[in-house]
């Protein structure tokens, strides 16, 4: 009896890789997506006037200058009432723990109100998929 016949090895067939862009024409998920955008950017923007004000007084700015009056006037009405809830001596101080966690919760209610709003109004597999790569 003969010895056997071995074929030569072949490398498997490799499909090439397929990217798949999942967008959908759900009216009701653009609009989810649009307010969700906007909850974050407006908690954002609060947040940044806040540190912008934090900065302006721990750097000693002019308090009578116009945009420090700007900056003063807006991050009163954004700290959430959180000015006196901090009362150190140092004004930079007081400042910094003061204003700084009213910013830290703006983008706290932000990331839970853009949660909350995905999770309740949206199916589950709309939920933040604007691109899915796939692999065959």
């Amino acid at each position: 009896m003969g010895e056997p016949v071995r074929e030569p090895l072949r490398e498997p067939v490799r499909e090439p890789l397929r990217e798949e862009v999942v967008e959908r024409g759900d009216s009701r998920v653009r609009a989810v997506r649009v307010v969700c955008a906007v909850i974050d950017v407006i908690c954002w923007v609060f947040a940044v006037v806040l540190a912008v004000h934090i900065f302006l007084v721990v750097a000693g700015a002019n308090a009578g200058n116009g945009f420090a009056q700007l900056i003063e006037s807006w991050s009163a009405g954004v700290s959430l009432g959180l000015r006196g809830l901090f009362t150190p001596a140092n004004d930079g101080l007081r400042t910094f723990l003061n204003d700084g966690l009213a910013a830290v919760l703006w983008l706290v209610i932000g990331a839970l109100l853009t949660n909350l709003i995905t999770r309740i109004a949206l199916p589950a597999g709309e939920r933040r998929v604007w691109y899915r790569r796939t692999v065959r």
